[in-house]
């Protein structure tokens, strides 16, 4: 094994270590507005233990904009995907609800692939700004790998 091989993978171990500690506030479970609208104090318990909050009015707000089937439908908090060049994003959509929800917010309409809506960072501001806490960030390993520079054949980086 090359001493690049054995750096690439030490460095993509100790990569995923730390996506383990950014991700570890992200839910286990996520749950459907109409169970969250029922509860008291609405929040979905995360990786680490803690406790993710959901504000009332956010829920409301969403309650409002879909029937009561698609609240059986729309799990929350929609998980936000950071794409590694950071001029698009992607909401992991699982269904329709959530495009309704979104193209509702943006005005415009959204068209999913392989169950993600593909959204600019313009866009995102505006989605976090009505839902700051039905929306959480999710950081991938992909976003890493797409930042690390490949290696040619002689060891270099094929950047540089």
């Amino acid at each position: 094994m090359s001493q690049d091989s054995v750096y690439e993978k030490v460095l993509q171990t100790c990569l995923a270590g730390e996506l383990r500690v950014v991700n570890s506030g992200l839910p286990r479970r996520r749950k459907p507005l109409s169970v969250l609208l029922q509860e008291k104090y609405p929040c979905v318990e995360c990786n680490d233990g803690s406790s993710y909050l959901f504000k009332k009015k956010e829920l409301a707000y969403l309650a409002g904009m879909v029937s009561a089937g698609e609240q059986e439908k729309l799990l929350l908090p929609m998980l936000i995907e950071m794409e590694a060049d950071q001029a698009e994003v992607a909401v992991i959509c699982v269904g329709e609800v959530e495009k309704k929800v979104l193209s509702r917010i943006l005005d415009m309409p959204l068209a999913s692939r392989g169950g993600k809506l593909r959204i600019y960072r313009p866009q995102l501001a505006l989605i976090r700004r009505e839902l700051r806490t039905a929306t959480q960030y999710v950081f991938s390993s992909s976003v890493i790998e797409r930042n690390i520079p490949a290696q040619n054949a002689s060891g270099r980086s094929a950047a540089g």
